[in-house]
């Protein structure tokens, strides 16, 4: 004899239908956050981000002789799922101390500045400066064709360990005065 059927099959594949449905749907929207805060008008979309804007249109990582353009989720945002979900939010915070107003005007950003690069330099550290040498690794560098101080502090660098920051802080965005510097302290007052 055969079980009368009951609808409970029919049930539990409907409700893994629209858990199945959910799954992709969350996914998808996750994505589509990542993607959508990963683009160089979203990081330049607070008015506070202006002057750091400014100073990466004056720099080579937006304008080059190679034509190669690396915007601000290249080198702050991690590739890999994992540490990209975390640098998201973490960055979070940003955009709750320019709603809270700890950041939302050009003074505010640069009183705190030497504080933010610091966390920015630190993690790269940390990572061993992981998004630049998406771009910008020794094992791909041609000693050979570079100027002779690049040269020898390129390997210098190489032999010691020492990551991409610690050389090069600075390089897209002005490295800011450490509020402990009374030497650049002096010097702006001049």
């Amino acid at each position: 004899m055969s079980k009368p059927d009951t609808g409970r099959g029919r049930i539990s594949l409907t409700f893994a239908g629209l858990l199945f449905a959910a799954g992709i749907l969350f996914v998808w929207g996750i994505d589509f956050a990542i993607r959508s805060t990963n683009t160089l008008e979203f990081c330049t979309s607070c008015h506070t981000m202006q002057t750091n804007f400014e100073e990466y249109q004056a720099s080579l990582h937006f304008k080059n002789p190679s034509g190669v353009k690396a915007t601000c989720a290249d080198c702050h945002v991690p590739k890999p799922l994992g540490p990209k979900l975390l640098t998201k939010l973490i960055a979070a915070k940003d955009v709750y101390h320019e709603i809270v107003g700890t950041i939302d005007t050009p003074e505010k950003f640069e009183a705190r500045r030497w504080h933010l690069a610091n966390m920015v330099w630190d993690r790269m550290r940390a990572n061993d400066s992981r998004e630049c040498r998406s771009c910008h690794d020794f094992d791909d560098m041609d000693l050979s064709e570079q100027g002779r101080s690049a040269r020898s502090r390129h390997a210098a660098a190489r032999d010691k360990g020492q990551t991409c920051i610690d050389c090069h802080r600075g390089v897209v965005h002005h490295e800011p005065d450490d509020p402990g510097d009374t030497a650049a302290v002096n010097a702006d007052a001049s």
